[in-house]
This record gives C-alpha cells, structure tokens and sequence, in this order.
C-alpha cells in the first residue's frame, strides 16, 4: 500500500521524477509520452463506449445494459489510471537505466474488452428482449 502511495504522488511530482538519474535521450521520454497519449485515447473509448450503451440500447434489459455500460467504463477508468502509472514507471526506469517495467494489464484489458465484445455478440443474435 506504501508503494501505491508513493507512485501515486509521483504523478503529481514531475520534479521529483526530473531528479532521479540521468536525463535520457529525448526520443525516449517523447515515444514514452506518445505511449501514454495513446492508453489515454483507449481510455476516452471505451468510456465513450459505455456511455453509447447505456444511452443509445434503451431496449436492452436493463441488467445486459447496466453490466455492459460499467464493464467498458470501469475498463476506461482503470486505463486512464495505469497509463499515469506506467507513464511514470517508465520514465523512472529509464533515467536509472534500469529495463522498462513489465505488466499485466494490456492482458487483463484485452480479456475486459473480449467478454464485453462476447455478451455483445450473444445480445445481437439472441435479441434485446430476449
């Protein structure tokens, strides 16, 4: 939990991230930057997602609508969260010349985004009222 803490107030501390090591080459820390950018623009999707299937799938029963609008905003939420993460791990480990950390997370996304697409799919053949 500590750790968690402490990455969490790095978001917020670029000066103390600046700090560490040595400054490495500026293609680096922008690819690292575009990298972030983009975990972003999946994360503005799939919010944007959920919204769409709550809003625009009014005869979907009201539980596929519900579960399917959180699962794609819960997953929006957790990837606007680890790209800051990710983002900083990154940036640190580069200045220590350490190797760039490794996650679990594109994995748990893709699975996210897999079963919603599957009880998308099972919705469309089955029907919204059925």
């Amino acid at each position: 939990m500590i750790g968690l803490v402490r990455n969490v107030r790095t978001w917020f501390a670029p000066d103390r991230i600046r700090a560490e090591g040595d400054t490495p080459d500026y293609r680096f820390s922008l690819a690292n930057e575009r990298t972030f950018l983009a975990w972003l623009r999946t994360a503005l999707a799939l919010i944007g997602g959920g919204f769409a299937v709550d809003q625009f799938l009014p005869d979907l029963r009201w539980g596929w609508r519900v579960g399917l609008a959180l699962a794609l905003l819960a997953a929006g939420v957790l990837s606007s969260l680890r790209a800051v993460n990710h983002w900083t791990r990154c940036e640190q480990a580069m200045r220590r010349g350490e190797d760039l950390p490794m996650s679990r997370f594109p994995a748990l996304l893709s699975l996210v985004v897999a079963v919603v697409a599957i009880a998308m799919v099972f919705v469309v053949l089955v029907g919204w009222d059925g």
